[in-house]
């Protein structure tokens, strides 16, 4: 990655910018999914940061054979999301550090990458209308969740996941979810989780932002004059 001059733009190699993201995502508990050769993946938490030792650290389950696989591999990738902004770095020298809680070490990047990922206007749902999207976890084929929609857009849609309900990992699919915004406009489409902000860490309750897959033609259109309609309302309120 390093060598690849086209992302000079996105690099970030100021020491103190480094720090600062850092930080973010762990003040934003948002999920950071590790990544190898051969589709070997993990979704962890970042903990700490030590830049005067060059060490930060990760939550880890020591149970989790995914773990083991993914430090079979030579060479690992973290990505977080901050919002809308995409944050990639690789890791060196990952070892498992096993005390009171197992964690994950690995040497403090010199460089991450910031990625404006591509952007469409967003709005949140009027609270009387109520939206849901109706998923079903591909590990559980005969459950359906009804999640509230946070916000929406033409790209993607925010959901929340209640406490207490399994966590869905940062990269899966949910295939023909049932996305209910009001009595005008039902739309089935695809959902990939791109990034997950854990909202209350005892009981999982968090936040899912997702990539909408396979929108086009009326449902695209109607998603359009939804979005507007709810702007305008809001807009309305306000004034």
């Amino acid at each position: 990655m390093s060598a690849d001059n086209s992302l000079d733009d996105y690099r970030i190699s100021s020491p103190i910018e480094i720090q600062s993201i850092l930080q973010r995502i762990i003040d934003g508990r948002a999920m950071v999914t590790l990544s190898g050769p051969g589709g070997a993946s993990y979704t962890t938490m970042l903990w700490s940061t030590d830049a005067a030792r060059g060490v930060i650290c990760f939550n880890a389950d020591d149970n989790d054979p995914r773990l083991n696989q993914l430090l079979a591999t030579n060479e690992i990738v973290a990505v977080a999301y901050l919002d809308s902004i995409k944050v990639q770095f690789e890791l060196d020298d990952v070892v498992k550090v096993r005390g009171a809680d197992t964690a994950l070490n690995a040497r403090y990047p010199r460089q991450l990458f910031r990625f404006q990922r591509r952007s469409f206007f967003r709005v949140k749902p009027l609270v009387s209308h109520a939206p849901t999207a109706h998923i079903t976890p591909p590990t559980q084929p005969d459950q359906t969740l009804a999640l509230r929609i946070l916000d929406i857009s033409l790209g993607g849609v925010a959901l929340s996941l209640p406490p207490k309900v399994p966590m869905l990992p940062a990269g899966v699919t949910l295939r023909h979810c049932q996305l209910a915004l009001d009595e005008e406009t039902q739309l089935t489409v695809d959902l990939v989780v791109h990034h997950i902000t854990v909202l209350q860490p005892e009981s999982h309750g968090a936040r899912l932002g997702c990539e909408m897959v396979g929108l086009q033609g009326e449902d695209e259109r109607a998603l359009q004059h939804y979005i507007n309609q709810t702007q305008k309302r809001r807009a309305a309120l306000t004034t």
